[in-house]
């Protein structure tokens, strides 16, 4: 059989061959076995995912307002499972002025300057259309506790997170680079060991070209590859908040618009079994408890398709 030796192009974040070679090889029968026992891996099928984060938040937010106490989330993109939450709320009529909501990140262009509520493609605007909006309004939380990050508020978004007592869950999921919120494993404002970085906050970085070429395929963005129309910057938390969360759900369950193809199968592999360190920020995870959910088409071997090819 003929070999073909070569390395990872130099603009690849995580270049370890040996790790990744090792993670590749992981099949899907193998790949919730973990040293950690607090770092809980499921594969669970692709629709329960999805499910599974709407009744967890659910049931969190009906539970604090039974026993008397508030909640604090951080939340992940605002995609539309919100709506579904928020259908439960109004279902079984649970006020919601304990709700306390932090989300992790946000667009930012290239001065820093983080996106308008107004702007349809931004986090805020959309986690209030599909959320706070969503919810009748003798229910919903007060404005003031639906938060985001924004160029004003970057420098004490930690605190205000802390002042509350820090996060009940952080829910989250890797992107292509292995980045969590939009703490990526290229951006030179996370440019750490493994130490210091795990204690850096909040701030506004630089987007890898993969997150840009990965969110160009969102609906938010046409799904047709448009570069230019995602913004370079973002604003986001550090791994100092997934850290103190009381607790974690990290959910892989991103195809191509529901197709087999997915660039999380390897990434998933890599986050969960690699090696923990600043070049693959979902990591992290695997020295803390957390939740991890698997999709079944995720935890799909990584291998040629030549049925597919080119």
């Amino acid at each position: 059989m003929s070999t073909f030796r070569y390395g990872p192009a130099t603009f690849v974040p995580f270049r370890d061959v040996a790790a990744i070679e090792r993670c590749r090889r992981i099949r899907k029968e193998e790949i919730t076995r973990h040293a950690n026992p607090d770092f809980r891996i499921r594969v669970v099928p692709d629709g329960d995912v999805e499910f599974m984060w709407c009744v967890d938040m659910f049931h969190r937010i009906r539970q604090a307002a039974e026993e008397g106490r508030h909640v604090v989330f951080i939340t992940p993109n605002p995609c539309p499972v919100y709506r579904k939450v928020a259908y439960l709320i109004n279902k079984f009529r649970v006020d919601c002025r304990h709700v306390y909501t932090f989300n992790m990140d946000e667009y930012a262009n290239e001065d820093g300057e983080t996106a308008p509520e107004s702007w349809p493609q931004g986090f805020m605007h959309a986690f209030k259309k599909f959320f706070f909006a969503a919810i009748d309004a003798d229910l919903r939380p007060p404005e003031n506790q639906i938060q985001g990050p924004t160029t004003e508020n970057i420098n004490d978004y930690g605190k205000m997170i802390a002042d509350l007592g820090g996060a009940d869950i952080c829910y989250s999921g890797p992107g292509w680079t292995g980045h969590l919120a939009f703490i990526e494993p290229d951006a030179p404002e996370f440019e750490a060991d493994l130490e210091e970085w795990k204690r850096m906050g909040p701030r506004i970085c630089t987007l890898s070209p993969f997150t840009i070429a990965q969110n160009s395929l969102h609906g938010s963005f046409g799904m047709s590859g448009d570069l230019a129309a995602v913004p370079p910057k973002a604003a986001t938390i550090g791994p100092a908040e997934v850290i103190a969360s009381k607790h974690r759900i990290d959910m892989h369950a991103i195809t191509v618009d529901g197709s087999f193809a997915s660039w999380q199968r390897l990434m998933t592999r890599l986050c969960v079994h690699g090696p923990v360190t600043p070049r693959l920020p979902t990591s992290l995870h695997q020295q803390l408890r957390t939740d991890c959910w698997i999709a079944e088409t995720a935890a799909e071997n990584v291998e040629p398709r030549w049925d597919k090819a080119y």
